[in-house]
């Protein structure tokens, strides 16, 4: 199986209520292939890689199954949700996220009869430093210094068709960063060891289509997928480097160090993701308020992803459902409109 087909079908890849030797079997396959397929060349290579494959399954499971339940995202339960109004200022932009997210639309398009969605909502978080007005025991002070946080740069493209669906492949996105983590470490350590040229290269020509044609979390939270041009190019890129590292000499403790670089990377995912639950006592304008406050407050709820591979990066979350109708329709050219400035 080439690279190209681990990135169909991906919820059949993971199943986070049933632990099976076939999809052990599967994730080892995939590690390698994805990483270096020259690893299966060393002595029960399967055999060895598969108890850090365990463990990172298990990591896997513990965190698709600690996810909350998906929210009602829409924009008609705005103003009687609070976490929604934390979360986007206007009711007016739970349709624009929504309608900017091809693989919502791709997702509809393919299921016509499907009138709901489940989606991961992933945001950029910021907290930060202020002085304003507060009201404690019915008094007001002034000069007060509070915690302001908004949220922005919101992403919707993980997403299935019912909850089990996007948890899976939340599963395997997790699997497929943690994954181009080790081949990011892997082609760092060949760096620092001289080794060939043209090794290097394929390295990174991997790691590109892991980062921009995979969905990883990458696409969950960070740059768009590439454009269907580039994906185009990436693809044949990849035949020829799927071809020459088949052929490709390489010393076995070349491949050994790569193995074993593989290995503890799987057998310690928490050092490279953690997901937390987050609590935030807001007011209307999105102030931190402690139990003391007596103004107005609303209890928000997402959960906070920190990830510490290369590069790091942070993002709040929430799990949610959305009915097609929320959907905008594509926008269109309209070309009469546009003629009168040619």
């Amino acid at each position: 199986m080439g690279i190209l087909d681990w990135f169909k079908n991906r919820p059949a890849q993971f199943d986070p209520d049933r632990v099976s030797d076939e999809m052990i079997r599967g994730a080892v396959d995939k590690a390698i292939a994805l990483t270096n397929p020259r690893l299966k060349l060393l002595p029960h290579c399967h055999k060895r890689l598969t108890p850090s494959v365990e463990t990172t399954i298990e990591f896997l499971r513990a965190l698709v199954q600690s996810l909350p339940a998906a929210r009602p995202l829409s924009s008609a339960v705005w103003a009687s949700d609070p976490a929604l109004r934390a979360f986007f200022v206007s009711p007016s932009d739970i349709p624009a996220v929504l309608g900017s997210s091809d693989n919502l639309r791709t997702l509809f398009d393919k299921f016509p009869g499907l009138d709901e969605a489940y989606l991961v909502l992933g945001m950029a978080l910021k907290e930060q430093r202020v002085f304003g007005i507060a009201l404690h025991g019915g008094m007001v002070q002034r000069d007060v210094a509070q915690t302001s946080v908004s949220f922005s740069d919101h992403r919707a493209r993980f997403c299935g068709g019912d909850d089990s669906r996007l948890r899976r492949v939340v599963g395997v996105g997790v699997y497929e960063y943690l994954l181009a983590q080790a081949l990011s470490e892997i082609g760092e350590e060949r760096v620092e060891r001289q080794e060939l040229q043209a090794s290097r290269s394929l390295i990174r020509a991997r790691l590109r289509l892991l980062q921009q044609h995979g969905p990883g979390l990458g696409s969950m939270f960070g740059d768009a997928p590439a454009a269907a041009s580039e994906q185009a190019g990436l693809q044949a890129q990849l035949l020829e480097n799927e071809r020459q590292l088949e052929v490709m000499g390489g010393s076995e403790s070349v491949l050994e160090a790569e193995l074993e670089c593989l290995k503890a990377l799987l057998d310690n995912p928490q050092r490279y993701l953690h997901v937390e639950p987050r609590h935030l006592r807001l007011s209307k304008m999105n102030v931190v308020l402690d139990e003391a406050s007596t103004e107005a407050a609303a209890d928000v709820d997402f959960c906070f992803a920190e990830l510490r591979g290369s590069p790091p990066m942070q993002r709040a979350f929430v799990l949610a459902r959305v009915a097609r109708s929320e959907v905008p329709p594509p926008q269109t050219i309209n070309f009469a409109d546009a003629s009168r400035y040619l």
